[in-house]
This record gives structure tokens, C-alpha cells and sequence, in this order.
């Protein structure tokens, strides 16, 4: 209650007449704890406040300044020669004091909830001296409560969870309101919880908050959410009290109270026997209002005459039952099936099972419906046999299929070309032989993986498969032959008996024994060089048959190795070993292999050689650019059969040596090039060495002659590593090999009688080819 100024004034003289009959030893304290003042001259004078502490009530609505108290001291007698300050919180912004009366008013609305009291500083001063008369003294003003503020849910709305079939009086949840007001003074903050809506599922205790229930059984599947709205009311709940309200949501949760049920006992489903193991047959459930795991299902076979060929399992995301196929389904065998399936709930809650059972049971028919197959191979996969040698048109094998329907169509065979694309094999189209239809190989395909296509003959889009592996035996049709390309050395200085090289063989044919091989030397190739040694182990050596082997007798050896192999009939071939013969160091280690010049005769030191052989270069290299030069100035002397050959005329200012010197300008003789002709021997050049020389062409007209010259010169020409990189003019000035006429050239003298061996040439690169062509005694061929 608000009081008005003369009831406050009342109020605030009851109060003094009791301060001042008990407050005697309150004054003292009050002065002890002030601070003293000593006025100059005088005695001490006490101070003596009317109030130290005011009230004042929160949310004041008047129009005129709130009035709170009022300051008085001893001094004042009324004469106006006092003056009243204050000072402290609130000072002149809140609270104003008449400094000539003392009284203090209140010229804002306070709020207690948010400043309970305020601490002022009062002030008597001397209105002329402006001095104080009394020492400054602290006094409290005290905000008094009103039921302001209603009761506040700070957690709410709330929500909460309780099991479904409850027991009435289970404890739901517990909400608190909280009150702004002074909880010391009156009953403004005392609060009391009601239920306004959630009746009569759900109770609240007015004092606690608590929230119970108040029905029993219920279930979630007939309501499984309520909402409630609770009241919290200050004053004790009285009239003119404040109050607030919350909303709670309840949510009952699930148990497991009700069984699996199937909406019907008896079910049919109508499967094709084509299915593939594993397909899905029928999907069943039984129906189960709780949710969860509360609602997880088994499910099984527990009759019928399909357990072996079905099964049934759980879908975990629809609680259904899948029953699938485990073996393939044949109409023509058996055309339905009878299964008894059971449902049965995972978890059960003991305190329901007074409900009933928690599981059931349904039988269901699966028919099976007839579909037009393709036709069945007897076997998967057939395996044959047949040798390489095997003729054309030799049966291998028979496959056979049958159409598994009731109808048994006529079957037809064929081969799947894409898996014989090479055609080896032939099947007769309606009793499925198999035939050779080309030469096989082993060393080729060791294995034919053919698919054979059976189709039914009134129905053509059937076709079944099957696979044939065609097993290719070995014959002894293939030669042995050297491991590798093998080439070896011989030292010079090598001694009779040294191995200078192991060989191998290898064949193409797999004999069941395995391979062994018999090494040997032809009987047209023994001589004193090399000899060979079986090793009874596929493998052999060959030997040093003597000592003093020369590089510049015979460079290169090649040595023929028979190779015989232990198969029926054997087989042998004839491989070519090449050895060349190397300058060795002490060790054996071969230093250069190149076939060098013969050594010089003792005296001659290597400066002069070097200077013969550079004289030499010199001459042969002026002959050639003069020879070049004057054949570039003729017409060429290669001349095809079809083009026109006219004598060239030339002149001389020479009156030469007479008759007999005409013979060596018989032009008839150089353009006769039909005339068969002999090869002049080279003087320059041993007999035995001539053996080795290419093979004469005697019988060969010159225009063959030049055409395999100039080819050869292409040749060379192509291989030289100095040739430019583009196409270019090769001249050249043959006159072919037996010319009448001899030769013109003055490097190839008949009258030589040197025994100089020009060899090394060829070892110079392809810029002295030519040369060793000429002076050289060519390549050694024979056999050692």
C-alpha cells in the first residue's frame, strides 16, 4: 500500500518518539562514529540528527516530487541561518533537499529491482560563513518493495519423457518460476505452481513444481504427446497476486506392450523358374505398432516342403521378411511350394506377456510358372585331346545339349567364331562332332578354348553355351638350335686343348621326357683348328685343336655345329659358330680383334712406315680426283639395254707407238658388252687368298655386271656415316670386270709384281673402301 504525505508524516513522528525513548545509546553510537568538530574558541558542540535511514517505495506514479524525510540539527532555531547539503548517490540527479528545511523528496521513480538503497552524505553549513556547523554525517535511503514483478519460468517452455503404461503418480519433470520482488519482505516473491491445462493426464504440486501423472495406462499408440501449461503465482496464491505460465511438452515413449500380428494367415505368390539364386521370392510383415527396437523382428521357416530351397531373412530398415531362392527353381520337377513362416518380436518386455504371445505365424504358396529355357549342355565344359599331326577333317569330339522344357525342341549346333577366328574347327550342326578343319600347331596354340552355341530349332532366340578346351599334343616337328647368336674369341698365343667357348639349345617342342641334345661336327668340317666336346648335359665346349693362330692368315673362323635332339623321329640342324682370332695380353685377355698388315721387314721403323703409307694415301687420292674429273666430262659408260650405244670419239695429239698400239683403242671392244668374258687374276694378290675372293661372274654379261656394281656403290653409299644428308651425285668409272680392252688405269698394272698386302684398308672406314676393293685380297670364307 502507498501512503500519502500525512500518513507518512505520522508514520515517520512514531518513529522519532521511539528513537527517542530507546535511542539514547544509538545517539551516542552514531556521534562515536562521526567525525568531531572544534570550532575555535568554543566547546565542542554534539551533533544530534533527527534520521539516519529512509524509506521510500519503488514505483512511485505521482505527479508532484516524492517526499522521503527530512534533516534537522540542533543548531538550527529556526532563524534561516542554517543550510542543508546533500551529497552522494542520487544527489540532485534523484534526490533534492530544501536547504532551508531539511526536507528531501524523491523526483524520479525508483525501482528497487534495480537499486535496493542509496548512501547520502548530509551537510549543515553556516548560511553566511558558509562553515560547517555539524560534521559531515552518512545516512541510507532504502527503496521499499511493492509485488512489482510477476513469477518468470527462465527454462522454459520445457519438454520432457515418459514411458508409455506408467504407474499414476510417476514423476515427469520439475519446473521452477523465480519472482524479482524482495523475497524478505511480505510475500511477494512467495510462489505457487497450478495446472491450467494437461488435466486430467498430468498433475503439478503447488509448492515444489513437480509434475506427476494422474492417469494410469496410458498408451503411446492411442496418444503418444501432451501439452501442458503450468502456472506459477506470487502472494501465496491470493487474490491480486501476479502470476506466469509455461508450456511443457510430454512425450510418452515406447514400450514394447503389443506382439507381432500378420494381417492375414495364408498368402500365394507366382515366381517364373527362370529366377537366379538369390532373387526375391516374397515379402511378408507382420504388423507391430511399436516402434524402434522395440519393433525388430525374427523370422524364420519353421514348415513346409520349400525349407531347403528358401530361405527368409530380415529387411533391418522395414522390419519385413524377404524370402529369396537358394536353388534354382525347375518347373518341369515341381511347380509350387508351401512354406510356414514365424514372426517373433527380439526384445520382450516381461511385464506385458500377460498380453499374449509375442509372435505369429502365416502360411504362404509359392507357384512356380513354366519358361522357355535355353538348351543345357550335358557338361559345363568339355575337355578334348588331339595331336598336331592329326589330319584334316579328324573327329576330336562330341558336345551334346537338350532343351530342358516340356516341348524338347531339336537342337543345333555352332562354333562362336569370335572364339576360333582363325576357323581350326568344324561341328556338324545337328549331332555336335567336332572336327579338325585346318593344321594345328602346338608351338603356335598350345590350347583352343572354343564356345560351342546350341539353338533351339523353333525357337531360335534360345541359345545355351558350352565351352570346349582343345588340348593340343606334342610332336617332334622342330629343330634344335644354338641358346643365342653366339660369337667367341681365340687368342693368337692360345695352346691346344683351351675351351674357348660353352654352348647350348634350345627347342620349340616340349617332349614329355623333356629335351637332351647331342652335339657334333659336321664330317666335312674337321680339321686342325677346333675340336668339340659333348658335355652330356645340353650343353657343350669347343676346344683349341692347335697353337699359333694369326690374325694375318685368317681373321675369322666359322665353325658348323650339328644339333640333334632326342625326340622320335630326331631332328638336327646345323648352326655357325663364329670365332675370331684376337691379340691377348699374358692374362688371355683380348686386347684388338682387327686384322692388322703384315709386319714389315726388320729396319723399317714406324716413322717411315707412316710416311710410305701417307705418301701412298697422297697418290692414290690425286689419281682418283684426276680420274673423276675426266670421267665427268665423258658420257657415262653404264648404259641400259634399250638406250642407243654410239661410239664416242676421241682425240689425241699423240702420234702413239704404231700398229700395236691400236689394240688398246679398240672401241669395238669397249662397247661389245654381250661378249662373255673371263676374270684376270690379280698378281698382287696369293693363290690361296684368290679361293676366297667373290665368286667369279664369268658367266654374267657386263650389263649385269655394272648394274651390281652401281648397286653395290648404292649401298655404301647409303651406310657411310660421312655421306651427306641429302641426295647427291655418285660418279663412278668402271669398265667392267674381263674387258677386251684390260684395264685403262694405271693403279691396276699387270706388270706388279708386289707382294704387298693392302688388308688393313677395309679396317680404315668406308673413305677407303674403294681402295680396299682394290688392292685388298677381300673377305676369308672358307671353313676352319
Amino acid at each position: 500500500m502507498k501512503m500519502g504525505k500525512c500518513e507518512f508524516c505520522h508514520y515517520l513522528q512514531f518513529v522519532s518518539i521511539f528513537i527517542c525513548l530507546f535511542g539514547t545509546s544509538q545517539a551516542e553510537v552514531s556521534v562515536s562514529t562521526s567525525k568531531p568538530y572544534i570550532q575555535t574558541g568554543k566547546s565542542r558542540t554534539k551533533r544530534s540528527w533527527v534520521w539516519n535511514q529512509f524509506f521510500v517505495l519503488e514505483e512511485y506514479t505521482g505527479t508532484d516530487p516524492l517526499y522521503v524525510g527530512k534533516l534537522h540539527s540542533d543548531v538550527d532555531k529556526g532563524e534561516s541561518s542554517i543550510k542543508y547539503v546533500l551529497t552522494g548517490e542520487g544527489a540532485s540527479s534523484i534526490f533534492t533537499i530544501d536547504e532551508n528545511t531539511g526536507d528531501i523528496h524523491a523526483t524520479k521513480r525508483l525501482d528497487r529491482e534495480e537499486q535496493a538503497y542509496y548512501t547520502l552524505r548530509a551537510q549543515a553549513l553556516n548560511r553566511l560563513t558558509n562553515n560547517p556547523v555539524e560534521p559531515e554525517s552518512e545516512f541510507v535511503i532504502k527503496v521499499q518493495d511493492i509485488n512489482d514483478n510477476e513469477p518468470k519460468f527462465l527454462d522454459g517452455p520445457y519438454i520432457a519423457g515418459i514411458p508409455e503404461m506408467s504407474p499414476v503418480g510417476s514423476s515427469v519433470l520439475q519446473v521452477t518460476a523465480t519472482d524479482a520482488d524482495d523475497p524478505t519482505y511480505g510475500n511477494s516473491a512467495r510462489v505457487t505452481y497450478s495446472i491450467l491445462q494437461g488435466q486430467p493426464y498430468f498433475s503439478v504440486e503447488p509448492k515444489t513444481g513437480i509434475i506427476r501423472t494422474a492417469l494410469p495406462n496410458m498408451d503411446r499408440e492411442a496418444k503418444d504427446q501432451y501439452l501442458l501449461v503450468i502456472q506459477a503465482k506470487d502472494m501465496v496464491g491470493q487474490m491480486g497476486g501476479l502470476s506466469g505460465t509455461t508450456s511443457v511438452t510430454v512425450t510418452l515413449t515406447d514400450v514394447n506392450d503389443n506382439p507381432p500380428r500378420f494381417p492375414r494367415r495364408s498368402d500365394q505368390y507366382y515366381v517364373p523358374e527362370s529366377l537366379p539364386v538369390g532373387a526375391t521370392v516374397a515379402k511378408i510383415k507382420a504388423a507391430d505398432p511399436d516402434v524402434g527396437p522395440n519393433a525388430e523382428m525374427e523370422y524364420k521357416i519353421v514348415d513346409g516342403d520349400g525349407n531347403g530351397v528358401f530361405k527368409i531373412s530380415v529387411d533391418k530398415d522395414t522390419q519385413e521378411g524377404v524370402v529369396t531362392i537358394q536353388k534354382e527353381l525347375d518347373y518341369e520337377t515341381k511347380t509350387s511350394y508351401t512354406l510356414r513362416i514365424e514372426a517373433a518380436n527380439k526384445h520382450v518386455d516381461t511385464r506385458f506377456l500377460s498380453v499374449g504371445p509375442f509372435m505369429d505365424t502365416t502360411t504362404i504358396k509359392i507357384n512356380v510358372e513354366d519358361v522357355d529355357e535355353p538348351p543345357v549342355f550335358s557338361s559345363r565344359l568339355y575337355t578334348m585331346v588331339e595331336s598336331e599331326a592329326a589330319k584334316l577333317g579328324t573327329s576330336i569330339g562330341t558336345v551334346t545339349a537338350h532343351d530342358p522344357d516340356v516341348t524338347n525342341s531339336p537342337i543345333r549346333y555352332s562354333i562362336d567364331r569370335n572364339t576360333d577366328l582363325e576357323r581350326f574347327f568344324n561341328i556338324d550342326a545337328t549331332s555336335g562332332l567336332i572336327t579338325i578343319a585346318k593344321s594345328l600347331d602346338r608351338e603356335t596354340s598350345a590350347v583352343h578354348n572354343i564356345t560351342v552355341l546350341a539353338i533351339e530349332s523353333q525357337n531360335p532366340s534360345q541359345i545355351g553355351k558350352g565351352f570346349v578346351a582343345i588340348h593340343i599334343l606334342d610332336i617332334n616337328d622342330n629343330a634344335p638350335e644354338f641358346a643365342m647368336e653366339y660369337e667367341t674369341n681365340v687368342c693368337e698365343n692360345a695352346p691346344p686343348g683351351q675351351a674357348i667357348q660353352e654352348i647350348s639349345a634350345v627347342d620349340k617342342d616340349e617332349p614329355s621326357s623333356g629335351h637332351w641334345f647331342y652335339f657334333s661336327l659336321p664330317p666335312e668340317a674337321a680339321n686342325l683348328n677346333f675340336t668339340l666336346q659333348d658335355n652330356k648335359d645340353n650343353t657343350a665346349s669347343i676346344l683349341t685343336k692347335r697353337s699359333g693362330f694369326r690374325r694375318q692368315d685368317q681373321s675369322v673362323f666359322y665353325l658348323p655345329i650339328v644339333i640333334v635332339d632326342s625326340g622320335s623321329p630326331s631332328l638336327s640342324s646345323t648352326n655357325t659358330l663364329t670365332i675370331r682370332v684376337c691379340d691377348c695380353d699374358a692374362d688371355g685377355v683380348a686386347q684388338t680383334c682387327n686384322a692388322e698388315a703384315y709386319i714389315l721387314p726388320a729396319g723399317l721403323s714406324t716413322g717411315a712406315l707412316i710416311a710410305i703409307l701417307a705418301c701412298v694415301l697422297t697418290l692414290l687420292v690425286l689419281v682418283l680426283l684426276i680420274v673423276t674429273m675426266r670421267r665427268r666430262k665423258k658420257e657415262p659408260l653404264i648404259f641400259d639395254e634399250e638406250r642407243d650405244i654410239r661410239e664416242n670419239i676421241v682425240r689425241y695429239d699423240d702420234e702413239g707407238g704404231g700398229e700395236e698400239d691400236t689394240e688398246a683403242f679398240d672401241m669395238a671392244a669397249l662397247r661389245n658388252l654381250n661378249i662373255i668374258r673371263d676374270s684376270k687374276t690379280r698378281r698382287d694378290v696369293t693363290p690361296e687368298i684368290q679361293f676366297l675372293s667373290r665368286p667369279s661372274m664369268r658367266s654374267a654379261p657386263d650389263n649385269f655386271i655394272f648394274r651390281e656394281f652401281i648397286w653395290e656403290r648404292l649401298k655404301e653409299a647409303d651406310v657411310d656415316p660421312c655421306a651427306p644428308p641429302y641426295d647427291s651425285l655418285q660418279t663412278y668409272a668402271f669398265e667392267g670386270n674381263g674387258s677386251i680392252a684390260e684395264s685403262l688405269s694405271s693403279l691396276e698394272s699387270n706388270s706388279s709384281n708386289s707382294e704387298q698386302n693392302y688388308d688393313y684398308l677395309s679396317d680404315w672406314g668406308p673413305r677407303f673402301k674403294r681402295l680396299a676393293d682394290m688392292y685388298g685380297t677381300g673377305e676369308n670364307y672358307l671353313y676352319s
